[in-house]
């Protein structure tokens, strides 16, 4: 099947082969015809599947259809949980509609407000933010919603995770005018359930895979080690393996940072990307990650999503998310768009109960394999294999969503605009 098949545009379907997608994936494959049908859409899939270009094709040449925009309106609204995303979905929709006469913009915080108002003046056909600039923006009187025809809610999961849902439900009282609204998720729980009901109408439900699974063709496996020998570990991992790219995953931001002192004192280079960090020094360590300059990323969960590097081999799990569905955005930066990669864990004791909510969530036990040299200095009875498959196994029927520590419980995580 090709896009053409899909309903594309001869335009957008050439310029999808030019930028090298020989075949729609599952998702673009059953999303873009509904999209280009008017259709309100829900689409569960798992990162790494193909999301992005399942929207932002048929949004486009639905906008390619439309007369001129006026003055600070805007036709179609993407609306995303990070800074890191919405800037990544812009560079994609500028790229998928290099070949069409349309205005296409991104704005979000962390950088100067007034280049953005000048940009809007003369009208965006599709316009990406984040939800906190999005609103900045309106309350300044820069931005005009009478026109919009079609909302896109990307990581809608992630949005009601970062805090963002008065920030959604605000601009969902601003949007009078009847349009299109499309829903992406790679998780799905209640919260989202309610959200898709108060949002769309009658929308079309299409899941992908298993829902709130990991891919299966990322090789997952765990590290039994102790707290004090967990950098020790990976500094061996990383120069017995010399993964040309490998991003590392800790819990905080201070640990970002001193991680990456420990690196670079073992020879390795290393930079890091956390929330204090100022939007500049963000976009050009992501820059140089993406172009291959950097070879190792330190990140907290504000790179876990937005970061879509070709043919990244490995993920490492330095801490352990809280948040059980933050694991499955963290290991899906590898294995994306059919490759194959590896999805390495450090586990110490103290996050035995992180760790059994991951494996409840992905409906699998993951494979411990302790490292020669690094043997933990306890063993974790917890964890035990009896005591695990008794309580991961069995209680599925039960808990077939989330943790009951992450169920109706609203985040306190500070948004970020």
């Amino acid at each position: 099947m090709s896009f053409a098949d899909l309903g594309l545009c001869d335009v957008l379907s050439n310029t999808a082969k030019k930028l090298g997608y020989s075949a729609p994936s599952l998702v673009q494959r059953k999303a873009i015809p509904a999209l280009l049908n008017n259709e309100d859409l829900v689409v569960i899939s798992e990162t790494g599947s193909g999301k992005t270009a399942a929207f932002a094709l048929p949004v486009l040449q639905l906008m390619a259809s439309k007369p001129s925009i006026s003055s600070k309106h805007i036709r179609a609204l993407v609306i995303t949980p990070t800074r890191e995303l919405a800037s990544q979905v812009a560079n994609s929709f500028e790229r998928y509609g290099s070949d069409l006469n349309l205005n296409t913009f991104g704005v979000y915080g962390g950088v100067r407000i007034e280049p953005q108002i000048t940009r809007l003046c003369g009208g965006v056909d599709v316009l990406v933010a984040t939800p906190g600039r999005l609103l900045d923006l309106y309350r300044q009187q820069s931005i005009c919603f009478e026109q919009l025809d079609i909302l896109v809610l990307d990581e809608a999961d992630r949005m009601l995770e970062l805090g963002f849902i008065d920030d959604i439900l605000e601009l969902k009282g601003l949007l009078a005018r009847k349009h299109q609204t499309i829903m992406f998720s790679a998780t799905f729980f209640d919260e989202i359930n309610k959200l898709a009901l108060s949002m769309l109408s009658q929308p079309n439900i299409i899941k992908i895979n298993n829902v709130n699974t990991s891919g299966n063709n990322i090789k997952q496996v765990v590290h039994p080690v102790d707290k004090s020998s967990k950098s020790a570990l990976l500094i061996y991992l990383l120069k017995t393996h010399r993964w040309p790219q490998v991003i590392i995953f800790v819990g905080t931001k201070h640990g970002a940072e001193s991680l990456v002192l420990k690196l670079e004192k073992s020879g390795i280079n290393a930079a890091s990307i956390h929330a204090n960090r100022s939007q500049h020094a963000r976009v050009n360590v992501l820059d140089a990650f993406k172009s291959g300059k950097l070879s190792v990323l330190v990140a907290t969960d504000i790179a876990s999503r937005g970061i879509d590097v070709n043919q990244l081999p490995c993920v490492i799990n330095f801490d352990l998310p809280f948040a059980a569905e933050d694991y499955i955005h963290r290991i899906g930066r590898t294995g994306r768009a059919g490759a194959s990669g590896v999805a390495i864990t450090l586990f110490n004791e103290e996050e035995s109960k992180q760790l059994l909510s991951i494996e409840k969530v992905i409906r699998q036990k993951l494979k411990r394999e302790v490292v020669s040299g690094f043997v933990p200095s306890k063993r974790n009875t917890k964890l035990s294999q009896e005591e695990t498959d008794d309580e991961l196994y069995g209680n599925f029927e039960a808990d077939s969503n989330y943790p009951k520590s992450r169920k109706n419980k609203p985040s306190n995580r500070k948004r970020r605009r």
